[in-house]
């Protein structure tokens, strides 16, 4: 199970749409607010998650072949085909839309004016809405063989949530104390996204997507 969260929550922190969503936040007028309330109703909707799975289980991880764990199992392995063919798609996509539309520029200017007038209760409602739901799906599906009585679950659980959020608190954290430099640099790293994004896409995808299903399978089949 530690292995299956560490993975899906590093792919949750990377995850190209989140990350940029989340730096149009921070660049916002009083952006170090809204990344708060963003990341507050992002773990409150994470937790919720993880706890009604674990509610559903009572903390006790179901027999391994019992319908429970292979459900979950079996939710997985779909997850886990869903996404490799998401980044499949994306990829063979990204060439037929380049060559058809070329490259084209987008104005930032009418898109920042809209995100400097965001109120604190949108930037919260962004939060879970922003949060790749095939990713949480699968690591509340992972949560499934918790068990609550050994205190290594809890720090996984807790490592897991803590991961998963590392990349909006790294750059909340630096913008509070560096607003000079973070402005500059999360330009640089918001340029960047946009340009790789459809790669960045396409390779977490196709890694997260095949990392599932070979795990699943080997549940499924052991």
């Amino acid at each position: 199970m530690v292995l299956d969260l560490m993975l899906i929550g590093l792919a949750i922190a990377v995850f190209p749409l989140s990350v940029t969503a989340f730096v149009l936040v921070l660049s916002a007028r009083g952006g170090i607010w809204k990344g708060l309330v963003f990341i507050l109703a992002w773990l409150a909707c994470f937790v919720a998650v993880l706890a009604a799975v674990l509610l559903s289980t009572g903390g006790e991880p179901p027999p391994p072949k019992s319908p429970p764990s292979t459900a979950a199992s079996a939710a997985k392995l779909a997850i886990g085909v869903g996404m490799v063919g998401y980044g499949w798609h994306r990829h063979r996509s990204r060439h037929r839309n380049r060559e058809r539309t070329g490259h084209r520029h987008t104005s930032s200017g009418g898109l920042m004016a809209r995100v400097d007038r965001l109120s604190l209760w949108t930037a919260a409602g962004l939060g879970p809405l922003l949060q790749p739901w095939g990713l949480v799906a699968a690591g509340a599906a992972t949560v499934v063989s918790a068990d609550l009585s050994h205190a290594s679950s809890y720090l996984a659980l807790f490592g897991y949530c803590l991961l998963a959020t590392s990349s909006l608190l790294a750059m909340e954290v630096y913008t509070t104390f560096a607003p000079d430099s973070a402005r500059l640099r999360l330009g640089k790293l918001r340029t960047w996204i946009e340009t790789h994004q459809e790669q960045a896409l396409v390779s977490v995808a196709l890694v997260a997507g095949l990392f599932l299903v070979s795990r699943s399978i080997a549940q499924l089949t052991s």
